[in-house]
C-alpha cells in the first residue's frame, strides 16, 4: 500500500490545526481508501495554543506527526525542512488555513499515478484582495521575463512531490531554499493543475509587506541577473552624461567667462540625481550580497525543539540539526 505524506506548515493556527487534520483524514479515507497516509505538522514557534492542540492531535492518532521549531525560521526554511522529513511515496504540501483546498488531494494523486513526478497547483483565480492579486501578477510576469530560469506563475508551493524529487531536495543542501524556484529549475517534468485559492477559514494572515518583500527579493536575487546588469548599464549611462555635462560646462565657462554665471543650482541638481541613483543601486547590490552571505554561512534550515510520533531520526535530520 502506498503512503501519502501531507506536510502542513503552521504558525499561530490554533483555530485551524484540528479542522485541517480532520478534513485531510476525511478526504483521504473517503476518496483514497487504498492509500495509507501520514500528516506532518511543522510549527514555526507559535505563541498561541497551536502546539497544545498539536500534542492532543498526535496523541489521538499515531499517523499524525509534529515538529516544533526552536524559534521562527521564516516562511521558506520551515516548509522546505518539513518536506524533507516526510517518509511517504509522495508528499503534498498544504497550507494550514484552508486557502489550499483539501478537495484537491485526490486530483493531485491522480496526476501522480499517471506518471507525473511533480504536480503543481496553480491558482488561476483567487478570493484574495484584488489589488494584491494584481500586484502578484505583475511581479510574476516581471520575474518571468528577467529570469534565465523558467518561473511558474501563481505557484505558491501547494502541490505534490514524488519521493524521488523529495530526495533531490534533501541532497540539495541550500541554506536559503526557495522551493518555487527549485521546482522550476531542478524539478522533473511536471503537470500543472488549476484551482481557485480560497479565503482563510479562520485567524488572520501572517504575511505583511516585509515578508512579501523578502519573498520577492529571494526570488529576484536567486534567479535573475537583471539587477546587477541594470546597475552596470545605468551607471555607465550616468557616468557618460556626467562627463558630457562637465565638458559642456567647461567650454561655456571658458567662452563666456565674464557673462557665464553658473550658480549652485545645476551642481546641486547633479549631486542629488547622481546620489539618489547611487544609493538605489547600492541597496540593490546589498540584496545580492545579503543572499550570498546567507548561503556562505551554511547555517541549518531549522533547529528542532521537539518532534512527536517519529520512530527514529534520519541521517539527514541529524546532519541538519548540527
Amino acid at each position: 500500500m502506498k503512503t501519502i505524506s501531507i506536510m502542513i506548515p503552521c504558525y499561530n493556527e490554533e483555530e485551524n490545526v484540528k479542522a485541517i487534520s480532520e478534513a485531510v483524514i476525511q478526504e483521504i479515507t473517503t476518496n483514497l481508501p487504498s492509500y495509507d497516509y501520514e500528516i506532518l505538522f511543522i510549527d514555526n514557534d507559535s505563541s498561541d495554543r497551536t502546539r497544545e492542540y498539536l500534542r492532543e492531535i498526535c496523541a489521538a492518532n499515531p499517523k499524525i506527526k509534529a515538529i516544533f521549531n526552536a524559534k521562527n525560521f521564516g516562511q521558506f526554511n520551515s516548509p522546505y525542512y518539513g518536506i524533507c522529513q516526510t517518509s511517504g511515496d509522495c508528499t503534498i504540501c498544504l497550507c494550514c488555513d484552508f486557502q489550499d483546498p483539501v478537495e484537491m488531494i485526490p486530483r493531485l494523486v491522480e496526476e501522480w499515478e499517471k506518471g507525473a513526478k511533480i504536480v503543481c497547483a496553480i491558482k488561476t483565480t483567487s478570493k484574495e484582495n484584488k489589488i494584491m492579486r494584481f500586484l502578484r501578477t505583475c511581479y510574476y510576469k516581471m520575474i518571468k521575463k528577467m529570469s534565465d530560469v523558467e518561473q511558474i506563475e501563481h505557484f505558491t508551493g501547494f502541490g505534490l512531490y514524488d519521493k524521488g524529487f523529495v530526495d533531490v531536495l534533501r541532497n540539495l543542501d541550500d541554506p536559503t531554499p526557495f522551493l518555487r524556484g527549485i521546482v522550476a529549475e531542478l524539478g522533473y517534468k511536471r503537470v500543472d493543475v488549476a484551482y481557485e485559492q480560497q479565503k482563510r477559514r479562520a485567524g488572520k494572515t501572517h504575511n505583511n509587506w516585509f515578508t512579501l518583500y523578502d519573498a520577492a527579493m529571494l526570488s529576484f536575487t536567486s534567479y535573475t541577473k537583471a539587477g546587477l546588469r541594470l546597475a552596470t548599464i545605468v551607471g555607465f549611462i550616468m557616468s557618460a552624461i556626467s562627463l558630457i555635462v562637465a565638458f559642456v560646462y567647461l567650454i561655456l565657462k571658458l567662452l563666456y567667462w565674464d557673462r557665464f554665471v553658473a550658480g549652485m543650482t545645476p551642481i546641486l541638481l547633479a549631486v542629488c540625481i547622481l546620489g539618489s541613483v547611487q544609493l538605489f543601486f547600492i541597496g540593490f547590490l546589498g540584496e545580492y550580497v545579503l543572499s550570498i552571505n546567507k548561503r556562505m554561512m551554511r547555517r541549518p534550515l531549522v533547529i528542532e525543539e521537539e518532534r512527536i510520533n517519529f520512530t527514529k531520526k534520519t541521517d539527514k535530520t541529524d546532519r541538519k540539526e548540527k
